[in-house]
């Protein structure tokens, strides 16, 4: 359970934190004031103030944020909303639409540096992911036949159906081809022998019957020419899986299944169970999604403020504040609302599943 925990609380910081120094540090580059720098939402927890900026935790570990000078309405000490004058050289709008453009894009950008760096990183120092062609099964998909019968991981397939199986080919041919039907699997567990009887699912895309078992995976070791090579197209490929997965959610072509933060802890605990290599390759697709997500035109997400800048670049003049912040604000209640309801969506099949 500690371990768990300290892989969430290192998962979480690192790309919230990794986000946001995207934002920053193309703001300084471009001679942007940063007036906070924070990990958190709520309340101030801990903090200190540097040369400008002041660096805080904040009580609700759910992101965090970097506020720049003249991008939103300040408090004064009378408590009335006052902007920036836009002349002032450290002013946010006083830069021009490209700048702008980069310090709000920059967030999503450092979490696809992120992922790259983490991938390369797993392929230099561990090698690169391959399945062994053995009987022995790496993992189980949960609620799938096989884990419902109790095979276990790390159990060897001996036989299916009388047949013997000595390498992972042999067993996945024998089970591909008999879809929706039952099998007999001689295994080899926990130091015995036992039998499962259990009934195969047919993948709709292929045909093939399937159980819900995937093989042990070892690591080949590479040069680091190599290792930036495939860290680069792991990162392609991940994005456009995502992509067209989210693509195929909106369409309505896929169903729309979607994991809050008990969710998202939950997977990363179970990497985190598994090793380094796995915890930061997960690390890297969750820092591909966040990127991703962020890049969509939803209120309240960098998307949208790269709307409305791609806008102001088209018209020569920026959209009213006002109206731009209001749009915002029901953005963030809305994705704030949504994150309540998918989080207790999460807590409901946690239950669920342990009942």
């Amino acid at each position: 359970m500690i371990i768990n925990a300290l892989a969430i609380v290192f998962v979480f910081g690192l790309l919230v934190m990794i986000h946001e120094f995207g934002h920053y540090i193309i703001a300084r580059l471009n001679g942007i004031k940063v007036l906070e720098f924070a990990f958190g939402f709520g309340p101030k927890i801990v903090g200190f103030r540097g040369k400008e900026t002041e660096y805080n935790l904040r009580a609700i570990p759910l992101g965090g944020f970097v506020r720049l000078y003249g991008m939103d309405p300040e408090v004064n000490e009378d408590g009335e909303q006052i902007l920036a004058p836009s002349h002032d050289p450290q002013s946010f709008m006083n830069k021009k639409v490209w700048q702008r453009m980069a310090v709000i894009a920059a967030g999503a950008i450092m979490n696809f540096v992120l992922a790259i760096f983490l991938f390369v990183l797993v392929f230099a120092y561990y090698g690169i992911p391959t399945a062994a062609n053995g009987n022995a099964i790496g993992s189980l998909v949960e609620g799938k036949p096989a884990a419902q019968v109790g095979i276990q991981t790390g159990a060897k397939i001996l036989a299916i159906d009388g047949v013997a199986t000595h390498d992972w080919n042999t067993l996945v041919n024998a089970i591909h081809s008999k879809p929706n039907q039952k099998v007999t699997l001689m295994v080899e567990q926990a130091g015995k022998q036992e039998t499962f009887t259990l009934q195969t699912e047919k993948d709709e895309k292929t045909g093939y019957g399937m159980v819900g078992i995937a093989p042990e995976v070892i690591y080949e070791k590479t040069s680091l020419l190599n290792s930036v090579k495939y860290g680069m197209e792991r990162t392609v490929e991940f994005t456009r899986l995502i992509v067209v997965a989210l693509v195929q959610m909106i369409t309505g072509k896929a169903p729309a299944e979607l994991g809050g933060p008990v969710a998202i802890a939950q997977v990363i605990g179970e990497g985190a169970q598994q090793g380094w290599a796995s915890l930061l390759s997960l690390t890297g697709m969750l820092s591909i999604q966040l990127g991703i997500l962020n890049l969509f035109p939803i209120p309240a997400l960098d998307g949208s403020r790269l709307v409305f800048l791609f806008v102001e670049g088209l018209r020569g003049k920026p959209v009213k504040p006002e109206r731009e912040n209001f749009i915002h604000f029901i953005g963030f209640v809305l994705l704030f609302a949504l994150m309540i309801a998918v989080t207790y969506q999460d807590i409901v099949k946690l239950f669920v599943g342990k009942g």
